[in-house]
């Protein structure tokens, strides 16, 4: 019967410490994690490290406080709540600096995905039209092209000349050479071709102009252009599959 008793009242404690490393489990990983996350760069704040007595010391604001001991550029960033970071270890004497290690890794992070952003690759857009568009179409493929041309896409503007349309050739050189004029500045030309019965005129954005800061679009306007666009029937290749032209 003593034996029974002394069973349960293991099972109950065991289950008990069970229960309550269950509750800690979720604090446990988080702890698990942010070790595993601040092993990955705990070079640059592993001050022990550094075997000089002494370093070279930039404070928060960025100012250079110049030579302290190392004890002393410890206690420092202690007392301003912040990580004391190795900026050139290999440096006599090296240099560190006090800051908010958090925020500066969340920051380059953040650059590095709006780099990768940028050097996302670029699609090349089709526009077609007839030489003898009408005013509204033609300016529905303009807003359009101006759109692609924002959003960092080439554009090719097509004319197709099919049968005795090729005796308006002519017409359809000055459609696309209005067309450029008035892209404008937002756009300078790739490559052209003028001699086939396709001809185009292929722009490339200006970088320089799509960084400035665009007069923003009401929902209302933009709805209305997207349907327009859709109703023109502007079709849209990947820059891969136009190689060949």
């Amino acid at each position: 019967m003593a034996g029974i008793t002394s069973t349960v009242g293991f099972n109950a404690v065991f289950a008990g410490i069970t229960k309550t490393l269950s509750s800690h489990s979720l604090i446990y990983r988080r702890f698990q994690a942010l070790w595993q996350k601040d092993s990955e760069v705990d070079d640059a704040l592993d001050i022990s490290a550094i075997r000089s007595a002494t370093v070279r010391l930039i404070d928060g604001q960025q100012n250079m406080l110049g030579l302290v001991s190392k004890d002393e550029a410890v206690r420092m960033a202690e007392d301003a709540e912040l990580d004391l970071v190795i900026l050139s270890p290999d440096a006599d004497p090296p240099v560190v600096k006090m800051m908010d290690y958090s925020k500066y890794r969340y920051e380059q992070q953040k650059r590095k995905k709006d780099q990768q952003k940028k050097t996302t690759r670029m699609d090349l857009k089709e526009l077609k039209m007839g030489y003898n568009i009408d005013q509204h179409d033609y300016s529905v493929r303009l807003r359009a092209a101006q759109k692609f041309l924002q959003e960092g896409d080439k554009v090719k503007v097509i004319v197709s000349m099919k049968g005795r349309e090729n005796e308006f050739r002519n017409i359809a050189i000055e459609l696309l050479r209005r067309f450029q004029t008035e892209i404008g500045e937002l756009a300078t030309e790739e490559s052209k071709n003028f001699r086939d019965r396709n001809l185009f005129i292929i722009m490339v954005p200006n970088k320089e102009m799509i960084r400035k800061p665009q007069e923003p679009i009401s929902r209302k306007k933009k709805k209305q252009a997207e349907s327009e666009v859709s109703a023109a029937e502007i079709t849209a290749e990947p820059l891969q599959i136009e190689s060949g032209v």
